[in-house]
This record gives structure tokens, sequence and C-alpha cells, in this order.
């Protein structure tokens, strides 16, 4: 993506993220980018496809994050639960963009082609699943594969919960509770 369509897709993002999915409009775009009025048009002619950029961009920012977590090839639940917490972490910094693909998926419910890209058929969310696979893996965990999709679900629940602030749940007795119980399999 060049960096003007990064510019004006982050923009985008903050938009949803801080006003909803409604205020995302070309103009309104073009006012935080700070650029030229129908600069946005340019790159996007239509709200489908400046939906579409910021729905890229949140993919790109989120595969990002992603590239910081190492795992240790044997982990004992204490090591599994600071490494799920430590990546819980680096996800929540990206407030904007979770904030904005929570506003997406809710808003494009009846929209395949948009609303796929922000659910498991995400090539980001294959590589969320293969990375808790393999702390599930290291943890000796039984069953991981299948385990691994519900560890992303669960570690998808606790970020709602700290970017909507949805309420205060102490996501480390959660995820330490959670492996804890795979790994006494």
């Amino acid at each position: 993506m060049s960096e003007r369509r990064k510019s004006l897709a982050d923009a985008g993002l903050r938009l949803v993220a801080r006003e909803g999915v409604r205020a995302l409009t070309h103009r309104a775009v073009d006012a935080e980018a700070g650029v030229p009025a129908g600069s946005t048009s340019y790159y996007a002619r239509s709200r489908n496809e400046l939906t579409a950029l910021v729905v890229a961009r949140i993919s790109e920012r989120l595969a990002s994050a992603l590239e910081a977590v190492a795992v240790p090839p044997v982990l004992d639940v204490d090591a599994a639960t600071g490494i799920a917490e430590a990546f819980l972490e680096t996800l929540a910094r990206e407030h904007d963009a979770q904030a904005a693909r929570l506003a997406l998926l809710a808003e494009l419910r009846a929209d395949d082609a948009l609303r796929t890209p922000l659910t498991a058929a995400d090539p980001v969310r294959a590589a969320l699943i293969a990375t808790a696979e393999q702390i599930l893996r290291a943890l000796s965990a039984p069953d991981a594969p299948a385990a691994a999709v519900d560890f992303v679900g669960l570690v998808d629940a606790l970020l709602l919960y700290r970017i909507a602030h949805v309420g205060p749940v102490d996501s480390r007795r959660v995820l330490t509770a959670y492996l804890g119980g795979l790994a006494s399999r």
C-alpha cells in the first residue's frame, strides 16, 4: 500500500474508531487526513472502495503486531500466559484499528466481500491461529489445532472487553485458567 493510501486509510480508520462507520465519507477522510478536498476520491471512487481501503489497512496493521510474537519450543502455564498477555497488550495498543474492526464487523454483517477480511478467512487470522497453536503445542495441550481456534476467540473476547470498555476483566486470571485447564488434560 502506498504511503498516501496508508495515510488516507489511517484517517478513515480513526474516523470509524472515533465516530462509527457512518462517519466514513470521502469528505471526512480528506479533512481527517489534512489533504485537499477530493483527494480520497482519487484512491477510492466509491464508499465501498473506501471501506475496503480501511479494512485492508486494519489487516495490515494487525499483521505487524503478530510479527513480534516469538514462541519457545517448551512452555509452562505461566510462560504461555505471559506470551498471550503480551500479545493481547500489543493488539490493544492498536486501539483505533481494533475499535474500527469491531465497528465494521457489526456494520458489514450483510456484506461478505468486505466483512470476510475481518473474520477467520483473513490471512492474518490464520497466522494468529497458527501462533496460538504453537503456544498450545509448546504447552503440550491436547488437540492443539482445535483448541487454537478457541484460544484466539478467547483473546478476541478479552480484546473486545478492553477496547470497548465493556467491564473490568482480569485477563491474566482468565488466560491462566484457560491454559491451565488445557495443560492439565
